[in-house]
């Protein structure tokens, strides 16, 4: 799915069903149907890298779609077959690339619970940033986070952003030690968007 080209396209911030036109859209499979009137109030900040620690390739992308060479590294043999999606992922360079209209239910979370709540997927919205568990981010990935983010929160009655290790403790820690919540929380002033960890963070 192209970017529409016209100008009306290139003004509209969002296209049917919660497509974001600043981002490269790239459609996944791997989606679904949000339960009858639910609208995402949570965003799940994630961290993904194939093989892990290398960057700029089109692993994820594949993986995404569902078109992933499994045997094109060592690594692919351990997640073969896996069927996953994320409604954003954020490059290094802060390029923004969307799989999922927001509208829908993409599959990021798994099993997962927040404030009593169980699964997350169906009531948030999954943005990976291209990165290693516990490793640092580019100020690229924050400034195009932060923008996203607010964007969101103008769009879907959106409260509160958090990491999967938040949503899925014991199974997941991503984005992990590295990534600066207060850095973010600060790019986030105003927004009335709440970051719980940014509070615990010395």
């Amino acid at each position: 799915m192209a970017n529409p080209a016209s100008r009306a396209g290139r003004r509209a911030v969002w296209h049917a069903d919660g497509w974001w036109a600043p981002a490269r859209w790239r459609p996944s499979p791997n989606v679904g149907e949000r339960p009858p009137g639910q609208q995402p109030t949570l965003a799940i900040v994630h961290s993904i890298s194939l093989p892990p620690g290398v960057y700029r390739g089109d692993a994820v992308e594949r993986l995404f779609g569902n078109r992933l060479d499994w045997d094109a590294h060592p690594y692919f043999d351990g997640i073969r077959g896996l069927r996953v999606s994320a409604h954003f992922f954020v490059r290094r360079s802060g390029r923004v690339l969307q799989f999922a209209a927001t509208g829908r239910r993409a599959w990021h979370a798994g099993v997962s619970q927040w404030r009593g709540r169980d699964n997350c997927n169906d009531w948030s919205v999954g943005i990976e940033l291209e990165g290693l568990e516990g490793g640092l981010f580019e100020p690229a990935q924050y400034r195009a986070l932060a923008r996203l983010l607010r964007a969101l929160a103008r769009r879907h009655p959106l409260t509160e952003v958090v990491g999967h290790e938040d949503v899925a403790p014991g199974r997941k820690a991503d984005p992990g030690a590295g990534f600066d919540w207060l850095q973010l929380s600060r790019r986030l002033q105003g927004s009335g968007l709440h970051l719980p960890r940014a509070r615990r963070a010395p």
